[in-house]
């Protein structure tokens, strides 16, 4: 467990909870220092006296406040720890809300509270039980670095939890910042809903959440300290066309979804356009005019057998020889 950065006591009515406030969090990214190039020696920043020109050492130093070019009023750390604010030493909770009733814009940094003792064990239990049995948290108020902040503390498996907060007046206004108004119909909106559900999961484990930057460039510094090759990059995927089409682009991402999910992708159903009057009409025009030829042939058919019949019946009788 980390060092404590900050002692002090949770003030819940008239409950005094002594805690310590540990970090939370882990920085694992790689750090890089200033070197000069041509020999590699250091690059550091030396602080100068501007009066004496000279360099201070850090215990030479301290925070003022400068009220004009000329005049500077010093504050020192020893004062800004007797500020005679309630919140100087206290975590001190003003009212509880349902969690979902925080913009995550406002919520920062965040730190693990520890009990202080053995004397502290009941009520820290106590805060955290009630918190999670009503599925609320708390927002306070505390000092920390010269000046006054909103907390929030919410329950994370068996300990209390810390996340500094904004101020109202901190959170920028994005109503200059939201796109004019645009026709959307009921069939796009599904399709990104079906986007949404394809691509909605219960965890954030697995390694679509690894930190591959910090991999690759670890890979990076190995392979120069041991002098060999830089790996190589991988080729990158060839990227698709532009789709203008919108319902074309969210139908393609749902099934880009699935792949990835290893589903098989749904038959295609194309249905048939509804037969209109017109349509009817023009197909049965053509059969009429086609009946209607047949018709007419087999007449002139008919008419042409009787007529061929009626001239061989005519030679017949000229051809006869006349009786005695």
């Amino acid at each position: 467990m980390p060092r404590s950065i900050w002692s002090g006591a949770i003030s819940f009515g008239l409950v005094t909870i002594p805690i310590d406030v540990v970090p939370a969090t882990e920085d694992h990214s790689v750090g890089f220092h200033q070197y000069h190039l041509e020999d590699m020696g250091r690059v550091r920043v030396r602080k100068y006296c501007e009066v004496e020109n000279r360099e201070v050492p850090q215990a030479e130093i301290g925070k003022g406040y400068a009220i004009s070019k000329d005049q500077v009023v010093p504050v020192l750390d020893e004062e800004l720890r007797e500020l005679p604010l309630p919140t100087a030493r206290a975590i001190e909770i003003v009212t509880f809300v349902p969690a979902e009733s925080i913009d995550p814009l406002r919520i920062g940094e965040g730190y693990y509270l520890q009990a202080s003792g053995t004397v502290a064990a009941k009520p820290y239990a106590l805060l955290r039980k009630a918190l999670a049995r009503t599925s609320k948290v708390a927002v306070a108020k505390f000092a920390w670095h010269g000046r006054e902040r909103l907390g929030l503390l919410r329950v994370r498996d068996e300990a209390l939890v810390l996340h500094a907060m904004r101020w109202p007046d901190e959170i920028r206004d994005p109503a200059e910042l939201a796109p004019p108004d645009v026709r959307l119909s009921d069939h796009e909106i599904t399709e990104a809903q079906h986007l949404i559900d394809r691509m909605t999961r219960d965890d954030l484990e697995g390694p679509d959440f690894a930190d591959h930057y910090t991999e690759a460039l670890e890979q990076v510094i190995e392979a120069k300290r041991e002098g060999h090759a830089l790996p190589a990059a991988p080729e990158p995927e060839a990227e698709p066309g532009k789709v203008l089409d919108l319902m074309a682009a969210l139908q393609a991402s749902v099934a880009q979804a699935k792949a990835s999910r290893g589903e098989a992708p749904e038959a295609e159903v194309h249905k048939l356009p509804k037969k209109t009057a017109t349509d009817t009409t023009a197909k049965k025009a053509p059969a009429r005019k086609a009946a209607a030829k047949k018709t007419a042939a087999k007449k002139a058919t008919k008419k042409a057998t009787k007529e061929t019949a009626k001239k061989a019946a005519a030679k017949q009788t000229t051809r006869r020889p006349r009786s005695a």
